[in-house]
């Protein structure tokens, strides 16, 4: 049974750890503490939670059905909604706002968390998972050797003056959590809620040379179809520094004040939306573009429009 389908959802509160690496605990003793300080900012335990999502990769974990084992971060029991994406936890932030905005009755916030420990494996060779089973994954072309390929099309096309060199993938261990709220519940959670104006995901070609990879055409669709124009900040999920370039160009992106970063592998684009309700909630931004990105290249692209109160 549903209420509305358009009801305003917000970003009420966050957490979030990240470290080069984490030998010490496991995925459930380092997402407790994540959680319990996303909750506790805003007075609320599990039990007040509607919906609760999370995205990770069990590749990166080691081992099948790891997202279920994190669970105990949160309690499943008594049974709660929950659900799970195989990709960075921004991605999961995009179904907890869908099912808010479709008002299940009784559902009016939802925890969105994500986690990895990348650290304990080749964060490169594991990413090449993610390729074409047949024609690509094969080869083990590892992460940073396709940005290079990125990075070296886009010297080539002209267009760039200057593209930098790709340094090392960054690798850290950590985790994000995010407290969702809709309406009247969000302004009762926190005096200033970062509202989700808009929002949009989209993908690029899975096959490397069926795309240009000179820009980034799912950006620029994206943020058309979530609104992202007349923004004062940019939040950027950025993996490799070349591909700010692409980014501010999709976005359309000129003089606004831009923060970029990477983050944790799967919690780093979570970690963008936390960024940006945090320069909402300070006053550094009225009006925030945030973008998240998963698999080589850009090829998957989600932005966000978040908006204070005063916008």
């Amino acid at each position: 049974m549903t209420e509305s389908l358009s009801r305003p959802v917000a970003v009420v509160s966050w957490a979030s750890f990240e470290t080069p690496s984490e030998p010490a605990r496991n995925e459930v003793e380092m997402l407790l503490p994540v959680i319990s300080e996303a909750l506790g900012n805003v007075g609320l335990t599990q039990q007040d939670i509607g919906f609760t999502v999370s995205g990770s990769s069990d590749y990166l974990q080691g081992f099948p059905f790891a997202f279920v084992g994190a669970l105990d971060a949160v309690g499943a029991w008594p049974p709660i909604r929950e659900s799970h994406v195989e990709m960075d936890g921004a991605f999961a932030l995009y179904e907890a706002v869908e099912v808010l905005r479709h008002g299940i009755v009784g559902v009016d916030t939802a925890l969105v968390y994500a986690f990895a420990r990348p650290s304990r494996g080749e964060l490169d060779r594991t990413l090449s998972l993610q390729l074409d089973p047949y024609a690509v994954a094969p080869l083990w072309p590892d992460a940073r050797g396709l940005a290079g390929l990125q990075a070296q099309a886009m010297r080539d096309s002209g267009r760039y003056p200057d593209v930098p060199d790709v340094p090392p993938t960054v690798v850290a261990d950590g985790a994000v959590a995010v407290v969702l709220a809709v309406g009247d519940r969000a302004r009762e959670l926190t005096p200033t809620p970062a509202w989700i104006r808009g929002i949009d995901h989209r993908i690029e070609a899975p096959a490397l040379g069926a795309r240009d990879l000179t820009s980034s055409s799912s950006t620029r669709t994206a943020a058309a179809n979530a609104g992202a124009s007349g923004a004062d900040s940019a939040w950027l999920h950025v993996l490799y520094p070349h591909q700010e370039h692409l980014l501010r160009e999709a976005l359309g992106l000129n003089g606004q004040q831009v923060d970029c970063a990477a983050g944790p592998m799967m919690a780093g684009g979570l970690a963008r939306f936390a960024a940006a309700a945090a320069g909402i909630a300070s006053g550094q931004s009225r009006r925030a573009v945030v973008h998240a990105t998963s698999g080589p290249c850009l090829q998957q692209n989600l932005v966000a429009l978040l908006e204070g109160d005063a916008a």
